[in-house]
């Protein structure tokens, strides 16, 4: 058996023994937790609230659980069960070249979308149903399915076609031009998302309150940040969770809340979430995040090139023939599995931002409005408030809902 075989198998079984590892201790820590109610939300979430978040998120992440187990299994499979060498000789019967590389590549993510769906499906219309937060029909999920195999279509197709005709092309050095190319595809979608991409899923509208309005362009004023719009999207046609986001770059710019949101909260809070939203943008947390993925980005493209020069690479993942195309699909299977110890690494700096963006929305709106919010989405979005100290550790992209709060009452020097 190919050494670089039994190191990816090594890894495959290690990261799934440890997610599973991290899902069981989450789902004890919480059950155990369920009838606790953390002291800083004493009189804030009353037990039915608390304990209806313990069962969402053991539902949730027992559902985790299984995935972790059937997406192990389908990557052998591919690799060790010749799942892709399968793939690989189907399309190329058709023909060799830039065209049928291509359909490789999009042939082998279309399989996994579609071994994913069952999931996807459980999740939405058992869990999230079950809890009463879905909204979604059938016949609503089936068409964002079509549009969203259509973006992929329209936009990963090319994608992949440049990148495989860079690699042919610039032999030796195509990772450096493929990685540029990569940075400009990202940017000019990000520029476009919320004008031609977001708009095929949900319907946005000006925001008409015009009380609101003022108090949101007085912050905007007093940090000095310009939008192109302020707009609700009907996210209840999907879902009861709220939320609020900045999207797109340049003169695309806008702030958009879900209507859900709107109804959640009171206008000083919402003015105390958009202060935190707006401290992502302030604090530079945006432009260092895509700095981030591009920095990675660089590094994965020029490791692959690296990699793609060794029989070993293509054999031990249980393709027998090399090629830009395999080696394209290797590495964005392979990858995710030997990077995964670092994600406690990117969870700690995503909390670290969340933190900063905390104060400054205390400096810029109110801090016990902040609490106040984040107290009612916690509780609306049924969010626990218990999470196993290492499992929140390991992944999770937000500070506990106790230490967060406790961040803010004690930064805040004007309560």
């Amino acid at each position: 058996m190919p050494v670089f075989t039994i190191v990816f198998a090594t890894m495959l079984l290690l990261s799934t023994s440890i997610k599973i590892y991290l899902d069981k201790r989450q789902i004890r820590h919480v059950s155990q937790n369920r009838s606790f109610i953390p002291s800083a939300f004493t009189g804030k979430i009353d037990p039915e609230s608390h304990q209806k978040a313990a069962d969402y998120t053991i539902a949730k992440t027992r559902l985790s659980l299984w995935h972790h187990l059937y997406d192990a299994v389908i990557l052998a499979l591919l690799t060790f069960g010749g799942g892709l060498l399968w793939i690989d000789h189907s399309i190329h019967q058709l023909g060799h070249g830039l065209i049928t590389d291509a359909a490789f590549v999009m042939s082998v993510f279309l399989v996994l979308a579609v071994l994913d769906l069952p999931f996807n499906t459980y999740r939405i219309f058992a869990i999230e149903n079950k809890f009463g937060f879905n909204h979604m029909k059938p016949g609503l999920f089936i068409r964002d399915l079509l549009i969203q195999g259509f973006i992929t279509l329209v936009l990963g197709l090319p994608l992949v076609l440049i990148i495989l005709w860079i690699m042919g092309r610039y032999q030796q050095t195509w990772w450096m031009t493929a990685w540029l190319t990569f940075i400009a595809f990202n940017l000019i979608v990000l520029a476009v998302y919320p004008i031609v991409i977001a708009p095929l899923f949900n319907r946005f509208k000006p925001l008409n309150d015009e009380t609101l309005k003022t108090e949101i362009q007085a912050l905007l004023e007093r940090c000095q940040f310009k939008v192109n719009g302020l707009f609700i999207m009907d996210g209840s046609t999907r879902s009861s969770h709220g939320n609020a986001y900045f999207t797109g770059l340049g003169q695309s710019r806008r702030i958009v809340f879900f209507d859900t949101l709107i109804n959640q909260l009171e206008p000083d809070e919402i003015i105390a979430v958009l202060a935190h939203e707006l401290g992502h943008y302030k604090l530079h947390h945006v432009k260092k995040r895509i700095g981030l993925i591009f920095t990675i980005s660089f590094f994965g493209f020029w490791l692959l090139a690296n990699l793609m020069a060794h029989t070993w690479f293509f054999s031990g993942l249980g393709l027998s023939t090399p090629g830009n195309a395999e080696a394209l699909v290797l590495f964005l299977l392979a990858g995710p599995i030997f990077f995964f110890p670092l994600t406690p690494i990117g969870s700690w700096y995503s909390r670290l931002h969340e933190y900063e963006a905390d104060t400054y929305a205390i400096h810029q709106a109110s801090g016990k409005k902040l609490v106040d919010s984040l107290v009612k989405l916690f509780r609306e979005n049924a969010s626990t408030l218990t999470p196993d100290p290492l499992y929140s550790l390991f992944y999770d992209s937000h500070p506990g809902a106790q230490a967060r709060i406790n961040h803010i009452l004690t930064t805040d020097t004007t309560k």
